[in-house]
């Protein structure tokens, strides 16, 4: 599936704009990564101008920050997610989602399918 990511079709008042231009391939989006809990697996991907992104596809340790310092800590479930309460049960992991470590409750930081890494805070 393709996201087309433009302006939208209407002004704030609700008048219809109309293009000047047709759409260009630059302007593609790309399918959303469902970063899940197992053993690490990334994807290079090519992006607009030669720049490159990692996608996590899935991880089994998130960097945690707590009061002493980061520390690098086993994932053991997704407790909480903002963006989808499906994505609890599914344990995909997105920017905002709390998760289960062994150190305790920690919210993600970092956007794991853009970033290629998960970074999270100890919640106390």
């Amino acid at each position: 599936m393709a996201l087309w990511q433009r302006r939208s079709k209407r002004t704030h008042t609700g008048k219809l704009l109309r293009s000047p231009r047709k759409k260009r391939k630059r302007e593609l989006g790309r399918d959303f990564v469902e970063t899940k809990i197992g053993s690490e697996k990334k994807k290079i991907q090519r992006t607009y101008g030669g720049n490159k992104k990692v996608k996590l596809q899935k991880a089994e340790y998130a960097n945690v920050v707590t009061k002493e310092g980061t520390k690098k800590t086993r994932i053991l479930s997704v407790a909480q997610n903002e963006a989808n309460r499906h994505f609890v049960r599914r344990n995909i992991v997105t920017q905002g989602a709390v998760i289960e470590t062994e150190l305790g409750s920690a919210r993600v930081t970092s956007r794991p399918g853009q970033h290629g890494i998960i970074n999270a805070v100890l919640m106390e």
